[in-house]
């Protein structure tokens, strides 16, 4: 028990790395925020950390962590927490997906990720792009977990409400409006849904995960600093 006290104590205790003028790390803002940043380990499309993601921590614009501060405490009262699983993205990342989408012999994560597809479609369905929102700051990845829950760095599975797909699962069925989802799976969607757009994001249709800050800072810029 004392190991555990000790490694959670360094977690939260780390140093924060210096980041662009108007960047935050969101645990400083909302520390009750569950951070599972998939790009920083292999649970992902690609089955290895991406570059960039030196360390497993959520990065965004100040405005952009506010509002998900905001969002949380609202969430909080209806019994849920918000789980952060893609905040900001360096475009390093990015360029790694690329490069991966055009390698036809690694398809070792196909079946978790992208059963129903072929990887040489994933780029001109637009699953896999030249350049990200998630690169300008104001771009977040995320889902709900149903209060009171485990603590995610000592649960390896994902505890999060049934959404219908995983996170960045390459199929249609992650379309917000799927029409075959059950009930509960449609309702979650749309508890994330409105909550979201309630506290100034704008949702993306065809990942019901995906949202961007209505009024991000950085429309136009793409940033490509690591997370450290």
């Amino acid at each position: 028990m004392k190991r555990i006290v000790l490694i959670l104590l360094l977690f939260y205790l780390r140093p924060s790395h210096a980041l662009p003028e108007n960047f935050v790390y969101l645990h400083e803002l909302a520390p009750e925020i569950i951070e599972e940043i998939r790009y920083a380990s292999s649970n992902n499309f690609m089955g290895q950390p991406a570059p960039g993601y030196v360390s497993p921590r959520c990065v965004l614009s100040r405005p952009a962590a506010l509002q998900l501060k905001q969002a949380q405490e609202a969430i909080r009262a209806q019994g849920y927490t918000i789980k952060v699983y893609d905040c900001y993205r360096p475009q390093q990342a990015v360029n790694a997906f690329y490069t991966w989408a055009q390698d036809m012999n690694d398809t070792r994560m196909k079946e978790a990720f992208y059963p129903s597809e072929i990887k040489e479609a994933l780029f001109s369905k637009g699953y896999i792009a030249l350049h990200s929102g998630h690169t300008r700051g104001s771009t977040v990845d995320l889902t709900l977990v149903k209060l009171p829950q485990a603590n995610s760095m000592q649960k390896p599975e994902d505890n999060a409400v049934d959404m219908g797909t995983p996170f960045d699962f390459f199929d249609e069925r992650a379309a917000v409006f799927y029409p075959k989802l059950a009930k509960e799976q449609k309702n979650n969607r749309m508890l994330l849904r409105k909550l979201m757009i309630a506290n100034g994001f704008i949702p993306y249709e065809k990942e019901w995960w995906h949202f961007t800050l209505k009024n991000e800072p950085y429309p136009e810029t793409y940033f490509n600093f690591s997370v450290q």
